[in-house]
C-alpha cells in the first residue's frame, strides 16, 4: 500500500482513543506501521516473514528514530500467536489496524479476538467480498458463518472501500474495511468453552444452506427430533433455516443443548 492519503483514512477511520496500544498483523514494508505511531500510538506488530519483520525496526528508525521505541515486533504466524507472545511492553492492544492477507483473513480476526480480549477496536482491511460477508445482517444473501461468528464479539459494520489503485503490485481485487467494536458490556458469556459451543451450532446450522434448522442440526445434536426439541426450548421455530437468525439466537440455541446436557 503506497498511498498515504490511504493510510491516513484508515488510522482515522479506528477511531483510536489518544496513546492506545494498537496491533497490527502483516506489516510489511511498514507504511501503516508509520502512520500509527506518527499518531501516537505504541504498535506491536506480528509479522511470519523474519526478512520482513528483521527490516520493520530499520525502516522505523529512519524514518521515525524518535518513535522507535514505540516498536515492537513479533515474529510470528498471525493464526497461531499466543498473548504470552508479545512483549510485556505490548502485552495488552487496545486495538488492532490491519491489512489482512486476503486468504487468511477471518481465521486470524477470529483467533485474536479470541486471544487478545483486550481488543476494544478493531479495524481491518480485507478482500472486498470478504468485507461484506464479515458485515452482513441475518437474512441477507452475503449472511454467513463469518458474519454471525464476528457478531459474537461485537458490532460489525463496513467502514469504507479500498481501490486497488493504491496497491503496488496491483491486485486483481478491490478492499473493504470492516471496523469490529467489542461489546462493553458482552451479553452472553464469552468464556472460551462457551464460544466453542455457539461456533459449533453455527457452523451446523450453515453447514446445509437453505435446510430446516431441525434437519441442519440433526447431526450436532444427535438426531432430527433431538435438534427440534433444543429449539423449541430456545424459543425458535425448527422450520426456520439458519441464514435467518442472528447471534443472539445461535447463543440461545447453544445454551439449550447445554440445559439438556446437563438435565
Amino acid at each position: 500500500m503506497h498511498d498515504p492519503n490511504t493510510v491516513r483514512r484508515i488510522v482515522g477511520a479506528a477511531g483510536l482513543a489518544a496513546g492506545e496500544t494498537v496491533l497490527e498483523v502483516g506489516p510489511g514494508l511498514g507504511s501503516l506501521t508509520l502512520a500509527l505511531l506518527d499518531a501516537g500510538h505504541p504498535v506491536v506488530a506480528v509479522e511470519i516473514d523474519p526478512v520482513l519483520a528483521g527490516q520493520l525496526p530499520n525502516t522505523v528508525r529512519t524514518h521515525a528514530p524518535g518513535m522507535a521505541a514505540s516498536l515492537a515486533v513479533v515474529t510470528a504466524d498471525a493464526l497461531r500467536v499466543k498473548a504470552a507472545e508479545l512483549p510485556d511492553t505490548h502485552r495488552t492492544p487496545q486495538a488492532m489496524v490491519a491489512n489482512l492477507p486476503y486468504n487468511v483473513a477471518v481465521p486470524v480476526l477470529l483467533h485474536l479476538l479470541t486471544e487478545l480480549p483486550t481488543l476494544r477496536t478493531v479495524l481491518v482491511m480485507v478482500q472486498a467480498e470478504v468485507a461484506d460477508r464479515l458485515a452482513a445482517p441475518p437474512g441477507s444473501r452475503t449472511y454467513g458463518v463469518p458474519s454471525a461468528k464476528a457478531a459474537f464479539f461485537g458490532t460489525v459494520r463496513r467502514a469504507g472501500s479500498v481501490g486497488r489503485a493504491v496497491f503496488w503490485p496491483v491486485p486483481n481485487v478491490d478492499s473493504g474495511l470492516v471496523r469490529i467494536d467489542r461489546y462493553s458490556e458482552p451479553p452472553w458469556d464469552v468464556s472460551d468453552r462457551h464460544r466453542r459451543a455457539v461456533f459449533a451450532v453455527i457452523d451446523a446450522a450453515f453447514s446445509q444452506r437453505r435446510k430446516t434448522l431441525r434437519s441442519a442440526l440433526a447431526t450436532w445434536a444427535g438426531s432430527a427430533k433431538e435438534a427440534g426439541e433444543i429449539l423449541a426450548v430456545a424459543g425458535i421455530n425448527p422450520a426456520e433455516r439458519g441464514e435467518k437468525l442472528g447471534i443472539a439466537e445461535f447463543v440461545r440455541i447453544a445454551a439449550a443443548h447445554d440445559d439438556r446436557g446437563q438435565s
